[in-house]
């Protein structure tokens, strides 16, 4: 069941969110986050009022979504950069996809026009995930990033939406 994110929720949200920074080239971070940083993220998140989903299952929190705008300027304000997390002992049940599914609708109906995903390189299931949904390429930043001892490329695609009228 997917639904809003509660400050109850942060202690699993984390531990989805730490072991992917331990594990994976999906976050381009090398220290775990804290509990109080993952509060003030979410009370950004919240200000900012941008979705906060989560994937209830039985109860417990197995995965997590949502966007934010994509730089910090007002000519950005529709265009919102997403990211979605499963708990790695669900992955390959289609949590993630449901999670986007329902982050391309809230995006609808806010009016945004473009949903960005900064995906590492490597991560073909991530690009094949996001191509099955409509995503396009949009470019690569080569050696954007470096993590676990070795040079990373930032691949971007791109979601156009109906956006806002404006």
């Amino acid at each position: 069941m997917i639904r809003l994110m509660e400050e109850k929720d942060l202690p699993e949200v984390l531990d989805i969110y730490n072991d992917i920074i331990l594990t994976s080239k999906a976050v381009y971070r090398y220290e775990t986050q804290s509990l109080e940083e993952k509060k003030q993220w979410f009370k950004e998140q919240q200000a900012s009022n941008n979705p906060l989903l989560v994937f209830d299952e039985n109860g417990a929190v197995v995965g997590f979504a949502t966007y934010s705008q994509f730089r910090p300027y007002p000519g950005y304000k529709y265009t919102m950069e997403h990211s979605v997390y499963v708990h790695r002992d669900h992955y390959q049940k289609g949590i993630a996809t449901k999670l986007m599914l329902e982050l391309i609708r809230i995006a609808q109906e806010h009016g945004i026009k473009t949903l960005i995903a900064g995906i590492d390189g490597e991560n073909i299931g991530s690009i094949k995930a996001h191509e099955k949904l409509g995503f396009e390429y949009a470019g690569t930043i080569k050696n954007a990033g470096y993590k676990f001892e070795q040079w990373l490329d930032l691949v971007f695609y791109q979601l156009q939406l109906t956006g806002q009228t404006l």
